[in-house]
């Protein structure tokens, strides 16, 4: 094999693990505060308090709000992904071999991603619910009601994550799936289908925390989570002689962490199947 042609082999293969990533990629990335370039081991989210507003005597000095910063950090860490490829199984496969592990290495970080902003959330210490029903009605108005109450913005970046149950459950409300309710068209998040009800873009995950049929639900505002990034997807492929086969890794470098605790709620649902 000359160089040139694993160069095209290499710069095709990086080609493919983008594409892949930005295409399966994380369905909750997009739905919190996030940070490119990070440089070093970790990074700083401002957390900013209230602020109060108050009046000046006529030439006075404007009052200063001494608004109360609270630095939250989030650490990075490396993850990696990899696979061999065989010179010789793309002449036996009908299968690109280098795209299936292309795709399986970028899913796999995509995976990541939304795993490690589903730990941040499950952080938080304000729920409501017990376990003893499916997503209700009654349920998401109380969320909804603790947003309200901590002074969360209504401004279009409320969400909420929520299980496969949990979506069946939300598809017989008429308020979740009629037009009259929610209109006719839905928003994208990250290239999926989503809804938007109650001021929240509702989104579905099959990652979110579930144990003895009791499943963990969240609905937050997009400022309550930060996500940094050091390096996104980048791809390392070598050839290997001795093997006869190129090995590929994937890597890339992220953290997770939770900024406000009050601009998120835990959803208790029960995940266990109508009786």
């Amino acid at each position: 094999m000359s160089v040139s042609i694993d160069q095209v082999f290499v710069k095709q293969f990086e080609a493919d693990v983008h594409l892949a990533y930005q295409q399966m990629g994380t369905k909750l990335r997009s739905t919190i505060r996030s940070k490119s370039g990070v440089v070093g081991a970790s990074t700083t989210f401002q957390k900013v308090g209230k602020g109060i507003a108050s009046t000046k005597s006529r030439h006075g000095i404007v009052p200063v709000m001494n608004l109360n910063h609270e630095p939250v950090e989030c650490l990075l860490t490396d993850y990696y992904a990899g696979d061999w490829v065989d010179a010789l199984d793309e002449l036996k496969t009908n299968v690109d071999e280098r795209r299936v592990v292309a795709s399986a290495g970028a899913y796999a970080l995509c995976r990541k991603t939304d795993e490690l902003i589903i730990d941040a959330m499950n952080t938080a210490t304000t729920s409501v619910g017990d376990y003893s029903t499916g997503l209700t009605k009654d349920l998401i108005l109380s969320a909804v009601e603790v947003l309200n109450t901590n002074d969360v913005p209504d401004d279009g970046r409320r969400f909420a994550v929520i299980g496969v149950r949990q979506w069946n459950e939300l598809l017989s409300m008429d308020e979740f799936v009629s037009a009259d309710y929610v209109g006719d068209s839905n928003p994208l998040v990250n290239g999926f289908e989503a809804k938007k009800w109650l001021g929240i873009t509702w989104v579905l995950h099959n990652g979110l925390p579930v144990s003895d049929a009791k499943r963990d639900c969240f609905i937050y505002h997009a400022s309550s989570i930060g996500h940094a990034c050091g390096q996104e997807v980048k791809s390392d492929i070598s050839w290997h002689g001795e093997r006869a086969a190129h090995f590929i890794s994937n890597s890339m470098s992220q953290g997770a962490v939770l900024i406000d605790n009050d601009g998120i709620v835990r959803v208790k649902c029960s995940d266990a199947p109508a009786a």
